[in-house]
């Protein structure tokens, strides 16, 4: 039977998936439907902790977006970008790392990525391969933002076990911060040169390459104060969470828990940034984050109420599976969460439904800080929005989905990331924690 189950988990992704977007969450939720009313299952837990937390940040973001906070950001990445052109493919995804941790939201690498793709071109250098790294960098970096649902849930697992955010970060930042930058020295040798490229220079000669140039941001009145008052959300969000922690104490039994908290902190701050910098509330409906992030949030609560219906059901078989083989090789893990993070397309979604399993298996919980990072594997399957976009935008035509589904331009620079950021994790988890 829990053959059959599990095929109707499969079955229910692998429907999501065909759909695409939004669609992967209405599926999850087709997948609790049959689960409980033809298998009998008890439904699993909505993770409404998470879906507020994803439905708070991106309020706030997208309310800096109106301000035009995202365009003064974009304007500062292309300044850095055009600045060292030759460095391309290791600025790249610095900058939508960067954007990423600060926002708690991979969405924001929409907006750079046009500007990877001209200064790749205008300097001759292959733009699948910065384009390639800086869209795994935006994905990585999740497991380390101060904001994300993934990291917030996964603190208020571990901190019963010993290990406080603080502590947690302090682990996950430098692990895939390293993890990217070894990434992108191998990523820079992927492919043929562009000038040698056989798609690129049929592109050519037909005409098709086009070079932007450089943008001008118009830079609006409040888009800098806006960027100040989100920074500003952010040093509050982890001076609470610091403050709160059991390891430091300085607010004992907290009126407001860290999920709570955060979700308070960024609507306040989206409420400044609309009556300090005349932002129309109206506006934010219409904001390209705010669409892409209310979408995250559906596709969370389908997968992630599926995937916890499913393994709350059969807890003791995986248990009996599972258990001894993680204890004896806890890197193994990783390749779980790899394998999980392809299907269920979400990193709050795998770390929801899988981590509060594997660590009552008995994982330990530097083995589970330490692959946390393989959570971020959403480039196996070419259909995340954020790569077909660099697909979409790379002209030269070097940033391409191959015939067999998975030979694409992210495959290798995301394995080789989420690889070198779980061998850094156990490195400095056994350091810090």
């Amino acid at each position: 039977m829990i053959v059959v189950e599990l095929a109707v988990v499969l079955l229910a992704i692998w429907l999501g998936a065909r759909l695409g977007g939004i669609g992967i969450g209405f599926a999850g939720g087709l997948g609790v439907l049959i689960l409980t009313l033809f298998f009998g299952m008890k439904p699993g837990a909505i993770p409404f902790d998470v879906i507020g937390i994803i439905m708070a940040v991106i309020a706030a973001i997208a309310a800096m977006q109106v301000a035009g906070g995202m365009d003064y950001l974009v304007g500062l990445a292309e300044r850095l970008l055009r600045r060292h052109p030759r460095y391309v493919t290791f600025l790249a995804p610095l900058v939508t790392y960067l954007m990423t941790l600060l926002a708690g939201t991979g969405h924001t690498a929409f907006s750079t990525l046009p500007v990877i793709a001209e200064v790749a071109k205008e300097q001759g250098v292959r733009p699948s391969r910065p384009l390639s790294i800086a869209v795994v960098a935006s994905q990585i970096a999740i497991t380390a933002s101060p904001l994300s649902a993934a990291v917030v849930f996964f603190a208020s697992i571990l901190e019963p076990r010993g290990v406080s955010y603080l502590a947690l970060l302090g682990v996950a930042i430098p692990a895939t911060m390293m993890a990217i930058f070894c990434a992108a020295i191998f990523t820079n040798f992927l492919g043929s040169e562009l000038n040698d490229d056989a798609v690129y220079q049929a592109r050519l000669a037909n005409g098709e390459i086009t070079l932007r140039g450089k943008q001008v941001y118009e830079t609006r009145a409040g888009a800098r104060r806006a960027v100040l008052l989100f920074l500003l959300g952010i040093a509050a969000v982890m001076l609470y969470a610091t403050a709160i922690s059991d390891s430091v104490g300085l607010i004992t039994n907290p009126v407001l828990p860290r999920s709570e908290a955060i979700i308070v902190f960024m609507l306040t701050i989206a409420t400044l940034i609309c009556l300090t910098c005349r932002v129309n509330s109206s506006e934010i409906l219409s904001a390209t984050t705010f669409k892409s992030g209310m979408s995250a949030c559906i596709c969370v609560m389908g997968v992630a109420w599926l995937g916890d219906t499913f393994v709350k059901a059969h807890l003791n078989e995986i248990q009996l599976l599972a258990g001894d083989m993680l204890q004896r090789y806890p890197w193994m893990l990783a390749l779980i969460l790899f394998f999980a993070a392809t299907l269920l397309y979400s990193q709050a979604a795998t770390t929801k439904a899988l981590m509060p399993a594997a660590l009552m298996l008995g994982v330990s919980p530097l083995a589970a800080v330490a692959s946390f990072a393989a959570v971020s594997a959403l480039f196996v399957l070419p259909t995340y929005p954020t790569l077909l976009a660099a697909v979409e935008m790379d002209d030269t035509g070097s940033t391409r989905i191959g015939k067999y589904v998975f030979n694409h331009s992210f495959i290798i620079p995301g394995v080789l990331a989420i690889a070198f950021s779980v061998a850094f994790g156990f490195l400095f988890g056994t350091l810090i924690l």
